[in-house]
């Protein structure tokens, strides 16, 4: 996992601003501390801006598909053409076929359990009128969870439009039913292999696009569903997202290398299927977690601030005016890129402050 913890500041004014390098200055004085023409003036001084600081973190993910699954087959088999990797599969087109024989794609989410014929009764049987009538065969046919003579005849049409033997009859192994549109992410059994009730054909995906990234544990708190993100994909355009959910770990890619350390987590993009047409699947993406972020507050460079000594302690920034300073007590914030949130009763926009000298 390629992690980057950064920082971000959004600014909302420009200001003049003295960046030196180091941490914070630890300086003496009391807090009415002055200095005159060079006498206790600062090398440098930077603006009090008032901004928006946001902390974020930035990891490293791929483009994938939503709610990878194995399809498996249903009964023992020869592969005679192997699933296309990379196809979007419809209803009523095939995924493979086995022994010769298509094995359909219909929309559901009961699975393809049994043989279906007339007599039998069963969400199954309710779920494969739906489809009929979607694919157009509903002529007939009453929608209901009984397989009746209707539902025969419909079959039989069905069957013959796909150059099968017209049995009426939906085998077992005939069909296989998903919730919608399927991804083929890749093609487990190839052809010739011979597959069964616990073969993997091939790994199933919804057609909508997503991010995986992982996380640290320790930032769990940024793997809530919803949690909103701005994504950089491979050919560098940015697109807003949220989290999905996190992913299971049997789910993830042989070739990943997340233990148990780490929270594999999908990320949903807001602009949908489009979003991510064209993109590098094998290229990284970058996805920016917002951590903790303040707004429309007052700030200064880290290295203004200066730690007080004596009983009272704190911290304060010297205020330079004209060809005076004197040192006035503040009260700090959160920091984020090497700026950190300042305030106090006299401390004001534009006001200008020492630092070290770059």
């Amino acid at each position: 996992m390629r992690r980057r913890t950064g920082i971000v500041l959004a600014a909302t004014v420009v200001a003049a601003a003295a960046a030196g390098a180091g941490a914070l200055a630890f300086g003496g004085g009391d807090a009415d501390a002055t200095g005159k023409d060079g006498d206790g003036l600062p090398p440098a001084t930077a603006a009090v801006v008032r901004t928006d600081l946001v902390r974020s973190t930035t990891v490293d993910g791929k483009v994938d598909f939503a709610r990878r699954r194995a399809v498996k087959s249903a009964v023992e088999g020869t592969v005679t053409v192997a699933a296309r990797q990379g196809a979007t599969v419809t209803r009523g087109q095939a995924l493979y076929e086995l022994d010769d024989t298509p094995v359909t794609l219909l929309y559901g989410p009961v699975p393809a359990f049994r043989e279906m014929k007339v007599g039998s009764r069963g969400s199954d049987v309710l779920q494969l009128e739906r489809n009929l009538a979607a694919l157009g065969y509903g002529e007939g046919v009453y929608v209901d969870p009984r397989f009746d003579k209707g539902t025969e005849a419909a079959v039989k049409r069905w069957q013959k439009s796909l150059n099968r033997t017209p049995t009426g009859r939906v085998g077992k192994g005939d069909v296989v039913f998903q919730p919608d549109r399927i991804k083929v992410v890749s093609a487990d059994a190839a052809l010739a292999d011979a597959v069964g009730p616990d073969t993997a054909v091939l790994t199933a995906a919804s057609t909508k696009p997503v991010v995986r990234v992982e996380l640290d544990q320790a930032d769990a708190p940024l793997t809530a569903k919803g949690t909103k993100v701005e994504v950089t994909l491979p050919s560098g355009k940015k697109e807003p997202g949220r989290v999905s959910g996190t992913v299971n770990p049997a789910a993830r890619d042989a070739d990943e290398d997340g233990g148990q350390d780490t929270i594999t987590v999908e990320v949903t993009l807001d602009g949908g299927h489009s979003a991510a047409s064209g993109e590098n699947a094998r290229a990284s993406a970058s996805v920016r977690f917002v951590s903790e972020s303040r707004k429309d507050v007052l700030a200064v460079p880290v290295e203004a601030i200066v730690a007080l000594r004596g009983a009272d302690g704190g911290y304060g920034l010297q205020i330079v005016e004209g060809g005076t300073s004197r040192m006035v007590r503040v009260e700090t914030g959160m920091t984020a890129d090497s700026r950190i949130e300042v305030g106090g009763p006299d401390i004001k926009e534009g006001m200008k402050v020492g630092v070290a000298k770059q």
